[in-house]
This record gives C-alpha cells, structure tokens and sequence, in this order.
C-alpha cells in the first residue's frame, strides 16, 4: 500500500511541475524585476494559497534546503524568503500563487481567464491526493512537512 501511495504522489509531483512547466509556456507579457515585493505577505495584503501537491512539492524543496520546518516569522515576510539574500529559497518550485502574482512594476497579477485551465488541473491533483482545497501558504507547507 506505501509503494502505491509513493507512486500516487510521485505522478502528483511530476504534474504539478508540468503545470508550472506549461505556464512558463505561455505568451503572457510579464516583466519581474525581482523587487520581491510580492514576498511581503503583510504588506501587500496577500498570501499565496497552496493546493495539496503544490505543497507537497514546496515541501519536499525546504527538505532540499537542509530544513525540516517552516522559520518562524513575525515580520510579514514569506517564510523561505532568504534574510540574508533576499531570494526565495524554492525558487525553482515556488508555487502556482508565486508565479501569477506580479507587482504592478512587473505587469501587475495574471487575469484568472488566462490560467484557469492549469488552476483545474491543479484542484484534479488536490482531489486525486485527498486535498480539502487551497490552504494558507505556511499551514499548507507546515502540514507537508510533517
């Protein structure tokens, strides 16, 4: 039954990163100048919320990292924002909310009508892993990591 539930979430894993694959694909204009704006979760109002294999997925990078929790933060900031440099520690398997949230500079946020189809195939993953929905980035996280 555990070789099962691996390969469930391997196939999980491999989806959600053909999802962020084919929205790097798409021809929507967005310039990021990495101001990081978008990684200050008290500031802007706004806190990416994960489905269950985007958080598997973001878990399994902070393990990557040499982590096995989420660090504490009291300052608003997303917790793998790096304090030291700046950067996102996940970088490359940040999640979906990361990667269509742009700050006005960069382009300002994805229409919804322009990912709604790789948002679906996001919750089809959340269902097929017993997910409840999207969850608050750093609950979504801390439960994968557990």
């Amino acid at each position: 039954m555990k070789r099962k539930d691996s390969e469930n979430a391997g196939a999980a894993l491999d989806e959600v990163r053909n999802v962020y694959a084919d929205l790097e694909q798409r021809p929507i204009a967005r310039n990021c100048v990495r101001l990081k704006e978008c990684c200050h979760f008290k500031l802007t109002g706004r806190t990416p919320y994960l489905t269950k294999g985007e958080a598997l997925l973001a878990a399994k990078a902070v393990r990557g990292t040499g982590r096995t929790r989420l660090p504490q933060t009291a300052d608003g900031l997303c917790p793998l924002l790096d304090r030291g440099s700046g950067n996102c520690l996940i970088y490359k398997d940040r999640p979906f909310g990361c990667r269509t949230h742009f700050c006005a500079a960069a382009g300002g946020p994805y229409e919804r009508r322009e990912v709604l189809d790789l948002i679906r195939r996001l919750e089809r993953v959340d269902e097929r892993l017993g997910g409840d929905g999207p969850r608050n980035f750093a609950a979504a996280v801390s439960e994968a990591l557990r």
